[in-house]
């Protein structure tokens, strides 16, 4: 028997990845993803949910959709602190 998944976009990954993970506040978030701080409230809200399912319940985590955009993979770093292009290996 397989549990379904619990989808959560990439929006709400990111919310739950800057403020558990990266110790932003909602506001630090809503600055560094350039959307309003009731915005990340919401998503923040929304993503807690959704993985309070997956780990209670079971069930696999997908992440999907949402609106982002990607670093081009230029030579020049393109100015954000998650930018793996900046990190010198």
């Amino acid at each position: 028997m397989h549990a379904e998944a619990v989808v959560m976009t990439v929006d709400q990954y990111e919310t739950v990845r800057l403020i558990d993970l990266e110790g932003f506040t909602q506001e630090a978030c809503a600055e560094k993803m350039e959307i309003a701080r009731t915005t990340v409230q919401s998503i923040y809200a929304e993503a807690r949910k959704k993985l309070a399912d997956a780990l209670v319940n079971g069930k696999m985590l997908r992440i999907e959709g949402g609106e982002y955009k990607l670093c081009e993979g230029s030579d020049q770093p393109c100015g954000h602190e998650g930018c793996h292009h900046k990190r010198r290996f």
